[in-house]
């Protein structure tokens, strides 16, 4: 019969018979802990008051049983094999008397000395189990430099539930690469793209076209893409199981170890997918999160990503979800919210709350900053548009603001204002926005609405479309109901068609330019930008009304009100009054109507 080990002194005969027949209970394979062994564990810890051990391959066998002190357990000597780019086959589980679950530095030295394939701590309170937490290996840089991941602390359903196959497959297969490139984080993922084929909205070859860029801007590299015809999604696997195992065929053949879905899945669907494939799947709001979370360098703006990743997080957190494609690193887990993804519902709530917080305060001062714009009477002019169609490059052309404008989705993240001087001489502020997509996360549109308040409170809009896309009519579809959401659809509005250079067909360009309130321009070569500045300048005083107002001595006081408010002001000195001529912006009018008077008018 195997021997209990540890220290053993004072126990009970009875109590050791108890502990020896632990080594009796199977756990199914795959599984990291079963109810009963839990339950066992915890009340035989709380009945001694010492922590207990156990060690259990990957059968599910338990080989080992060690007794400690009420503080800590001295581990036996682990039998299974130990290298630096393997683990050994045995995960270790053991018990804290006192209900804390979370790991100790020696819990963690010995995950690292003995390269155990999980180490998990069990609190333990009146003989109940009543939370867990666990560490694994996630990476090595040197041989005497292993990187811990730590989870928890959890509730036993999420740690039972936990995919160990899953991650254990994922853990070594980290380790076998650091083994050859000494970090795994300069290896970009293997990703096959998958969407569904429906009658409505874009090609499917578009969107996955689109969505590989996504990927590759996120650090993937695409090695395989699959979509399927369907009328509506299947409720349990999104494209039907038939083509989920067609997926299982070729991320064998290529050695793809990510899946990225075009739609976004339901938690369900997710962990369905996970499941079956044994790999990591993202949808396509979870890829644009970490591209954003990438991007973010402000502190508001790396505020918003994590609110936005903790909101999609919020529903996956039940059941293995919580575990299964957040732990091997790359796509997907980056950003400041990353290590929140782990927590409980109850902590999250709390840190969504606290981020609001934190946003809504940065909101109000971002306010005080535009009601002293708008004290100060410069025009505003916010651009917005599809991602990667030019807005940083024109930016940059009109203002030397020296933005960072790349060839890529996303390029530039955080909002910039810039002031221009319009013909004529006036003063106008110029925005740059975060670009927009086709199914842009409602999550990001929500955590980003602060920062999207440039476009509402915007006195013009200029609408920036990469003439030269082949989808850039969807494109600005999908702009406008964004803009929708936003409220801001009816705003004043100039079409800029950006990248004209890469236009041969003048027919094209003529037929585009029929658009109302549009110009032609390519950012890259400055051209058609004067062209640009005077239809803003035009633009901008179509909205001003130009009055003659007479305004008595007496009330004299009234010019530093229109100084303020008014452009273009020649003022005349006559009998009656000051005769004034004045542009006014619509919201002003109502002040001096009983003022208004003809051109000619001395009386």
């Amino acid at each position: 019969m195997p021997d209990v080990q540890g220290n053993v002194s004072g126990i009970r005969q009875s109590v050791l018979t108890m502990l020896t027949e632990i080594y009796d209970i199977v756990i199914p394979t795959g599984q990291a802990i079963t109810t009963e062994l839990a339950e066992t564990l915890s009340r035989l810890t709380t009945q001694l008051n010492r922590e207990i051990a156990i060690y259990i391959n990957r059968r599910g066998q338990i080989v080992s049983v060690a007794i400690g002190d009420n503080s800590t357990v001295t581990l036996p000597e682990n039998a299974g094999r130990r290298s630096t780019q393997k683990l050994s086959g045995i995960r270790c589980i053991h018990t804290h008397p006192h209900g804390d679950s979370e790991l100790s530095n020696l819990d963690v030295t010995s995950l690292k000395k003995m390269r155990f394939d999980l180490m998990a701590a069990l609190g333990v309170d009146d003989g109940k189990p009543v939370a867990i937490s666990f560490g694994f290996i996630s990476g090595l840089v040197t041989d005497s430099n292993i990187q811990v991941q730590t989870v928890g602390p959890l509730d036993m359903a999420d740690f039972i539930a936990l995919d160990l196959n899953y991650l254990i497959n994922q853990i070594s297969r980290n380790l076998a690469d650091d083994s050859k490139t000494t970090s795994n984080l300069i290896e970009a993922e293997r990703a096959i793209l998958t969407g569904l084929e429906q009658d409505k909205g874009w090609e499917i070859a578009d969107s996955l076209h689109e969505l590989g860029q996504l990927a590759e801007t996120a650090g993937a590299e695409v090695v395989g893409v699959l979509s399927q015809k369907r009328s509506k999604p299947d409720p349990t696997y999104f494209i039907g199981r038939g083509k989920i195992a067609e997926i299982g065929h070729l991320c064998q053949e290529v050695n793809a170890d990510l899946v990225i879905f075009d739609d976004e899945l339901s938690p369900a669907q997710q962990r369905n997918i996970e499941q079956t494939l044994g790999r990591k799947v993202l949808d396509r709001t979870a890829l644009i999160l970490d591209i954003f979370a990438q991007r973010a360098r402000t502190h508001e703006g790396k505020l918003q990503v994590e609110l936005a990743q903790l909101r999609y997080n919020l529903p996956r957190l039940g059941g293995q979800g919580l575990v299964l494609s957040r732990l091997g690193g790359g796509i997907g887990t980056r950003g400041p919210g990353e290590t929140k993804l782990e927590v409980d519902r109850r902590r999250i709530r709390a840190r969504i709350s606290d981020i609001e917080q934190a946003i809504d305060q940065l909101g109000k001062q971002r306010n005080l900053h535009r009601q002293k714009r708008q004290e100060a009477r410069i025009p505003n002019v916010a651009l917005v548009g599809y991602t990667n169609s030019g807005k940083s490059t024109l930016l940059n052309t009109l203002t030397a603001a020296g933005v960072l404008a790349e060839d890529k989705l996303f390029a530039t993240l955080d909002p910039t204002t810039r002031k221009i001087n319009l013909p004529g001489n006036q003063e106008t502020l110029i925005t740059d926005t975060v670009g927009f997509i086709q199914k842009l996360p409602h999550q990001l549109i929500a955590a980003f609405r602060a920062t999207l308040e440039e476009v509402v409170q915007a006195d013009l809009l200029l609408h920036v479309i990469d003439a030269s896309h082949p989808r850039h009519q969807e494109q600005s579809d999908a702009v406008f109901q964004v803009l929708r959401e936003l409220k801001a659809a009816e705003k004043p509005l100039i079409t800029v068609f950006n990248k004209v250079d890469k236009i041969d067909n003048p027919h094209e360009l003529e037929r585009l330019l029929r658009h109302p309130d549009s110009v032609a321009i390519s950012a890259r070569n400055n051209t058609g930008i004067l062209d640009l500045l005077n239809l803003i300048c035009n633009s901008l005083q179509q909205r001003m009304t130009e009055l003659t107002l007479l305004i008595p001595y007496q009330e004299s006081g009234l010019m530093s009100r229109l100084y303020d408010t008014g452009t273009g002001i020649i003022t005349e000195y006559i009998p009656p009054g000051i005769r004034v001529k004045v542009s006014l912006p619509p919201a002003e009018i109502h002040a001096y109507t009983k003022y208004i008077v003809g051109e000619s008018s001395d009386d």
